[in-house]
């Protein structure tokens, strides 16, 4: 499962696109999707995003383009759990804090939703009237952590970034998710930064985006 942004800021957007195709994975569209097959003009995207966006919008072949144009908004509910982007009721809001996620947690329509577009893994949970914080991020020295999901609560996850996390770890973030043991891992794996770093230049694109894949931020 994916919950978009596919593209917009890496090297690769075809051969990304083309890999999700061939998983056959269950995909809903992010904000760079929609600015990077031209749904969305990206008005509000800062400077150094909408050179990526546009550059990415000038590579995408045409079966891509159309695969973007395509793609769900969310929440989209697969397999037990819900997928949206940003909020619930808004696929472009950021959810950072417990006030934003409340919303979600409430009116989800199952217990278990995971969104994006933060690029921080991490997560909230609800029950009885309580709303708490989840803190699911991986200690630099170990692969990942594990979420014992309770009956009776409701949960909002962020499994992380792949390919630009956010929250200062570079590793490569994603969840497992296993409903019928009731348990979610928050796992990150090391990849070749300076490879995609090296591409990126080679393809003129923007320096910052270039160097806070070192740094994950």
């Amino acid at each position: 499962m994916c919950l978009g942004d596919l593209v917009g800021y890496g090297p690769d957007p075809n051969e990304v696109i083309t890999r999700i195709r061939a998983l056959g994975a269950a995909v809903i569209r992010g904000n760079h999707d929609k600015a990077s097959c031209g749904l969305d003009e990206a008005e509000d995207f800062n400077e150094a995003a909408l050179q990526a966006v546009m550059w990415t919008r000038q590579q995408l072949r045409p079966e891509n383009l159309d695969f973007l144009r395509k793609l769900p908004a969310g929440p989209q509910e697969v397999e037990g759990i819900v997928l949206v982007h940003g909020a619930l009721h808004d696929e472009d809001e950021y959810v950072f804090a417990p006030a934003q996620a409340l919303p979600g947690l409430l009116d989800a329509p199952a217990p278990v939703c995971f969104f994006g577009h933060t690029h921080f893994q991490g997560g909230f949970s609800y029950r009885n009237g309580k709303l708490e914080v989840l803190h699911l991020r991986p200690a630099s020295t170990v692969s990942f952590t594990a979420l014992r999901l309770e009956p009776g609560t409701r949960y909002l996850l962020n499994p992380g970034s792949v390919g630009q996390p956010r929250d200062g770890d570079a590793r490569a973030a994603f969840a497992v998710a296993d409903l019928v043991h009731g348990v979610v891992e928050f796992w990150r794996v090391p990849y070749e930064v300076s490879a995609v770093q090296e591409r990126m230049r080679r393809a003129g694109l923007p320096e910052p985006l270039v160097l806070r894949l070192s740094h994950g931020r």
